[in-house]
């Protein structure tokens, strides 16, 4: 309630009037890494780090942002369709574009943005962005959506606009997300199973202080390169439309038509998919040293099938499995840099921080943020 009062009181000291407060969490995810845009499944839980937006409509069509986090202002319009800018406010931008294309027509309305969620880390900072903006504009402007619906727009919001080709599963848990639950999400059909966590396991996320940029580069690649799997799988399994109609043995008796690369980009979201399953019915069954396993081999196949890893990732990685009441620790996220999820017995939580944090520093000289959180709810007006 104090971040309420905090963004309440900047926006009346900024615009001079009164605003509704909403915030969106960010999300990490256990176990399903690019699954996702897949059309496969994953196991986030949002986390209890938030982007805050404080708002009231306009009488025109002008957006007014001002981000706490950049210090800056921005004016556009909902009719503005220029290109993105590679700024921030794309994010706000896209969205607003992509809820009038849905057929949901906003007012203008001033924006006071805020947001604890740390950005390049692999918490998705950028779907909490998205979905907290979503959710502000359309009830200031008297509207209401199906968060599923919200999730796709958001989706879209940083395919088509931002140009990150991101899957559904972060803007969905933002907007789906339980307390002290996570999610098990079928990607193709948007079914989801709410799986309750542990009560004395703690959810940790390791920075490796190496910052990455979704949009483009890397992350798009290993997409296309999905996509090239399917298509030359598509010749010998007339049918398949992604890579979640592919079991582990179909691919493996196929292994021969496909260059090593593209195999094994393959090979990695088909047995991630797998593992996903196995890490649900682990948790359902509260086998936590099965779940340990299954983070284990997922974080060997990002790095060595899919290559999105690097060496900062695995080093914390290695430092986490070294710790007492560790269930397990893998990457999460993109890759390329930001962070580890790391499960972790409440009462070893404190030790494990330190030893990390030390052990980390003494092999790169940096010093890690580490994040300590229970799973969170999903998107919300905050009274």
């Amino acid at each position: 309630m104090g971040e309420q009062r905090t963004i309440s009181q900047k926006f009346r000291n900024r615009y001079g009037s009164d605003a509704r407060t909403f915030r969106a969490p960010g999300r990490i995810n256990l176990i399903g890494e690019h699954t996702d845009y897949n059309e496969g499944f994953v196991l986030p839980a949002a986390i209890d780090f938030h982007t805050w937006v404080a708002i009231a409509p306009r009488n025109d069509r002008k957006l007014v942002l001002y981000s706490e986090n950049f210090e800056e202002a921005v004016e556009t319009s909902l009719d503005d369709h220029t290109t993105a800018k590679q700024h921030w406010s794309d994010y706000v931008r896209g969205v607003a574009l992509k809820l009038e294309e849905a057929g949901h027509r906003l007012t203008g309305a001033n924006l006071l943005i805020r947001g604890n969620v740390p950005v390049g880390s692999g918490l998705s900072s950028s779907a909490s962005l998205e979905v907290a903006v979503g959710t502000a504009l359309l009830s200031a402007s008297n509207l209401s959506i199906d968060r599923a619906d919200l999730a796709r727009v958001c989706q879209r919001a940083e395919n088509e606009f931002v140009g990150a080709r991101c899957g559904i599963m972060d803007q969905f848990i933002s907007c789906h997300g339980k307390a002290d639950h996570a999610l098990m999400l079928d990607c193709r059909s948007l079914e989801y199973a709410v799986l309750p966590l542990p009560q004395d396991v703690s959810l940790v996320a390791c920075n490796t202080m190496v910052r990455h940029q979704v949009a483009g580069g890397e992350y798009n690649k290993r997409r296309a390169e999905c996509e090239e799997g399917v298509h030359l799988l598509s010749r010998t399994l007339p049918g398949i439309t992604a890579l979640r109609d592919v079991c582990p043995e179909q691919l493996q008796h196929h292994a021969h038509e496909f260059p090593d690369l593209i195999y094994r980009r393959c090979r990695h979201i088909v047995t991630e998919n797998d593992r996903v399953t196995q890490a649900a019915s682990s948790l359902k069954t509260e086998n936590f040293s099965k779940f340990g396993q299954l983070m284990a081999e997922s974080h060997r196949s990002l790095r060595d099938d899919f290559e999105v890893s690097c060496q900062e990732l695995d080093w914390m990685v290695e430092l986490a499995n070294q710790e007492d009441g560790v269930i397990g620790s893998r990457m999460t996220g993109g890759g390329f840099g930001g962070c580890t999820v790391n499960l972790v017995h409440s009462d070893k939580v404190e030790q494990f921080c330190n030893n990390v944090s030390e052990g980390y520093r003494d092999k790169t000289g940096q010093t890690p943020e580490i994040y300590v959180s229970r799973a969170a709810a999903g998107a919300q007006e905050v009274q």
